[in-house]
């Protein structure tokens, strides 16, 4: 998997690197760079080898949501309106892209750690929510600014905030567009855990390598179990729950897990 314009990939063992690369404008989202996020969510999947993702974002800031210079204009910038433009194809063939690019349409089985420095608003919140385990830089920051500029965040905050955080917070988020530090966002649950400036992508490789050290079968149940659970009665939840952990139990690897800790060695996990 190569990088594409507006992002960067790379690979960390069995960790998935993908950098939102468009300093000059925050890394605001661009249509190249969706693009290239659409591919890369699939292509992921769909490797055996890759066990995890980390999203982050270049020059020191994560992501400043769309480009409203560009929207002024009547268009994402960088890319994606001449005729013969392949980003312009992409998004004509799958009118549905860019919410699958931003994870609005689209969940991915691996888990997605963020690493999260300067900026990340608007958009960039947005996707945010849909990643799994969330690092900070301490002068990080957050919001969802749209109300403000009289638009709607419809890369899915009003479901999702109000499910990831108490509701008095996220009503407060989404209906005064301020702006919130790293300390606030740890604190209201948007985020999990906050390092000094500049540690985000390498504290959140670490907890990619613990992720990957586990067994991925088990790992990509439980991320599924939470989620299809979110939603449903703890009763319904706990059947679903068994329906989704119970065939674990029958693996290799769930054979593997205990062999190897009875023997005091590390584990084999072979995804079957």
């Amino acid at each position: 998997m190569s990088s594409t314009e507006h992002l960067s990939i790379e690979r960390h063992g069995a960790t998935l690197v993908l950098t939102l690369n468009r300093p000059e404008a925050k890394n605001a989202f661009s249509i190249p760079m969706l693009v290239g996020l659409h591919d890369a969510w699939l292509e992921a999947d769909a490797d055996d080898d890759i066990r995890s993702v980390v999203l982050t974002g270049a020059g020191g800031d994560f992501c400043a949501g769309m480009d409203l210079k560009a929207l002024a204009s009547g268009g994402l910038a960088g890319g994606g309106f001449a005729e013969d433009d392949p980003y312009r194809a992409r998004l004509k063939a799958d009118p549905d892209l860019h919410w699958k690019a931003m994870l609005r349409h689209y969940r991915p089985r691996k888990p997605v750690v963020a690493a999260v420095e300067g900026v990340c608003v608007a958009g960039g919140t947005e996707i945010l929510q849909a990643t799994d385990i969330r690092v900070a830089g301490e002068s990080a920051s957050f919001g969802l600014f749209e109300v403000r500029r009289g638009l709607f965040p419809v890369g899915g905050s009003t479901v999702r905030l109000q499910r990831q955080i108490p509701r008095t917070h996220a009503l407060e988020m989404l209906l005064t567009g301020r702006r919130y530090t790293a300390a606030e966002a740890r604190d209201i649950g948007l985020v999990g855990s906050l390092v000094p400036d500049g540690g985000a992508l390498k504290r959140a490789l670490e907890l990619a390598e613990a992720v990957n050290e586990a067994a991925p079968l088990a790992v990509e149940a439980v991320k599924r179990s939470v989620y299809e659970t979110a939603a449903l009665s703890e009763e319904d939840g706990l059947a679903r729950e068994l329906e989704i952990g119970w065939p674990i139990f029958a693996t290799e690897d769930a054979k593997e897990g205990p062999r190897a800790f009875a023997e005091r060695r590390p584990a084999v996990y072979r995804r079957r």
